[in-house]
């Protein structure tokens, strides 16, 4: 950095912005060495996408000392002169054993995390502000139990667990969701400080998982007037569900649906009819909501939906260029909020015409 300053300052015919040019100088060097300094670690630990099963071989495994190891290290040095100099015969003991007893620390922590087997598991959908649970399986082989393990992801979220030995553990690590949408834990760091803190050791891990965030409903937004129907808005279509009554026989229907008691006092044939309670069909429509803010809106509509499954109504779904026909059941429920979760609203002129 001098030289350069020095040549500049040659070329440059002012002496009294000598001052201004060096720290120029100092600033495009400290710029320079930041960026080859991230060039270094994304060139040193390469982050990817891990698919499948991850085992941590020893090429995985990254371990430094912590404050508490570079502090021992420090008093270790300062004991080994004081040794030297006073011809401590008892100091070279302790010294070295303190020494040994560090390396065994190393050795420790590393075997904390060697051999893992870590795979990716299911994630349920979560409705806004809940966590989400992002589940990890993680098989220890060993005949050893891994003690003082963290996962923790770039946001400073961590969970604290340990793993039997020779048994397949599952772990849940939370995420907290603050909006809709699909949410992923990006790259997860493995560490420990096992067993005296003295070194620490970790790996990272980074799968594609991701978990869907549903809108947050509100907590009451009762249904339209207009679509509030007698007997909870249930209708009557044949079915299997419930007995609706007795019909005369006709040629053709099965045997097991005559009502045989009935032929025994003397009624004459009669078949058991059964019918299926049918929701009434509602369409919750994005442009009829109260609300002006897209959220609020969405979350509107993710209140209808629930209450609607909850009563045993048929409800559709219709949006900004999308629309679910009517239909009821967890899978079609689970299909409207993934609807919510995902829309994208056009600009503002865009709905102004639609509406």
């Amino acid at each position: 950095m001098s030289i350069t300053a020095t040549i500049l300052c040659g070329i440059l015919p002012h002496r009294r912005f000598y001052p201004l040019y060096s720290r120029f100088i100092f600033t495009l060097h400290f710029v320079m060495f930041n960026r080859f300094k991230q060039k270094f670690r994304t060139w040193l630990f390469r982050p990817k996408i891990d698919h499948g099963t991850v085992v941590l071989i020893q090429r995985r495994i990254f371990i430094l000392p912590t404050k508490q190891g570079l502090v021992l290290g420090g008093v270790l040095v300062l004991m080994l002169l004081g040794d030297i100099n006073y011809v401590l015969s008892l100091g070279y003991v302790l010294t070295f054993l303190l020494a040994m007893m560090a390396v065994m620390s190393m050795l420790h922590a590393f075997r904390n995390l060697a051999h893992l087997q870590i795979r990716a598991g299911r994630v349920d959908a979560v409705f806004c502000g809940e966590p989400a649970q992002f589940m990890l399986h993680f098989d220890n082989p060993s005949t050893l139990a891994r003690h003082q393990l963290w996962l923790r992801d770039l946001q400073g979220n961590k969970v604290s667990f340990d793993l039997p030995a020779q048994q397949v553990s599952q772990v849940a690590f939370p995420l907290p969701t603050q909006q809709r949408g699909w949410v992923q834990t990006g790259r997860l760091s493995l560490y420990t400080t096992f067993p005296l803190g003295l070194f620490h050791a970790w790996s990272y891990l980074h799968f594609d998982t991701r978990g869907l965030v549903y809108p947050k409903p509100l907590a009451f937004a009762p249904l339209p007037v207009s679509l509030a129907f007698n007997e909870a808005g249930k209708n009557h279509v044949a079915g299997e569900d419930e007995f609706a009554g007795l019909r005369a026989y006709t040629p053709g229907d099965a045997l097991p649906r005559i009502a045989w008691k009935a032929f025994a006092r003397e009624q004459g044939l009669q078949v058991k009819q059964f019918s299926t309670p049918v929701g009434a069909a509602l369409l919750f429509d994005y442009l009829h909501t109260p609300e002006r803010d897209v959220e609020a809106k969405l979350s509107h509509l993710t209140r209808w939906v629930l209450d609607a499954e909850a009563q045993g109504l048929r409800y559709g779904l219709r949006l900004l260029g999308n629309e679910l026909p009517a239909d009821h059941g967890v899978a079609h429920r689970d299909l409207c909020l993934q609807q919510l979760a995902l829309f994208n609203p056009p600009s503002t002129m865009t709905q102004e015409r639609q509406a």
